[in-house]
């Protein structure tokens, strides 16, 4: 059987790094995605296109440059100042399309508009959302449009899922496979659906795999031990910011000799000897 691979942001950040070096353009990893965006979703009306400065913002230009070739003109809104190096590419190219640009003071919480795309921060982002950004994500959070996160929920951390704030999304979606915060903590409260865009990243590690939420009692039976999210970090001690849940499984499992089951109202991790699984009832396999 093949598994969808769910991997640490260290090992996607590696593996992008390789297919960069040796099989595909950043420029052309970031067009992918933002058509991966673009496949996943039913695109009409008006369209509101949110960016931040990283390749996160990229992609959003990048779809922005899509969605001109397919007659409909989105309007971006930039939270900051600055650009990556393809991003800045997409930008110029979605405003020589005919794309429109506004200021996001005056979004006012996007209303009139259809769909909203957060294309703030990527997976690299930990800590708290100030400033310009945390008035993006609020915005976001006010608007009665339709939600699209690009690759994860701006606000979430992309190991562990935890969130001072974060967008909350109708859909992800995930770029090159999916990352362990998009299952843990905070996450399965701020993502209604999940799907993953690949986009020909070469992953390097094959670290954990996604099975149907629909298996999860499989796992929890005779001499498993099964514990909410909660009962775990009180029960080991452990910190939601600074543990590797998947790893601190693992390493029980590996200790006690047994399957090990932690999960949250949506989602669960689990470690049973061979192989850590993740799985949600958000994600459609």
């Amino acid at each position: 059987m093949n598994f969808e691979q769910v991997v640490s942001v260290e090992n996607m950040r590696k593996s992008d790094e390789h297919t960069i070096e040796h099989h595909t353009s950043s420029a052309e990893l970031m067009y992918r995605a933002a058509q991966g965006i673009y496949n996943a979703v039913k695109f009409v009306g008006h369209v509101a296109i949110v960016c931040g400065k990283g390749n996160n913002g990229g992609d959003g230009y990048a779809l922005a440059c899509i969605l001109c070739k397919n007659g409909i003109t989105p309007t971006i809104f930039r939270a900051t100042d600055g650009f990556s190096k393809d991003g800045i590419y997409y930008y110029k190219t979605a405003l020589s399309l005919g794309a429109n640009e506004e200021e996001l003071a005056l979004a006012n919480s996007f209303t009139g508009y259809d769909i909203v795309v957060d294309c703030l921060l990527g997976t690299g982002f930990s800590g708290e959302l100030k400033g310009e950004i945390r008035n993006a994500v609020e915005q976001i959070n006010s608007t009665s449009a339709y939600v699209v996160s690009a690759d994860i929920n701006s606000g979430l951390n992309g190991d562990t899922g935890v969130a001072d704030i974060a967008v909350n999304s109708d859909l992800t979606v995930s770029i090159g496979a999916y990352k362990t915060g998009l299952f843990l903590n905070d996450a399965p409260f701020y993502i209604d659906k999940l799907v993953n865009a690949d986009i020909g990243i070469h992953i390097l590690d094959e670290e954990y795999k996604l099975i149907d939420y629909s298996l999860l009692h499989m796992f929890e039976g005779y001499n498993s031990e099964v514990m909410t999210s909660e009962e775990f970090y009180k029960k080991y001690g452990y910190e939601p910011s600074k543990c590797n849940i998947a790893r601190c499984v693992e390493q029980i499992s590996n200790e006690k000799r047994k399957t090990v089951v932690v999960k949250t109202e949506h989602s669960a991790v689990i470690a049973d000897l061979k192989y850590v699984y993740f799985c949600a009832d958000y994600v459609k396999i």
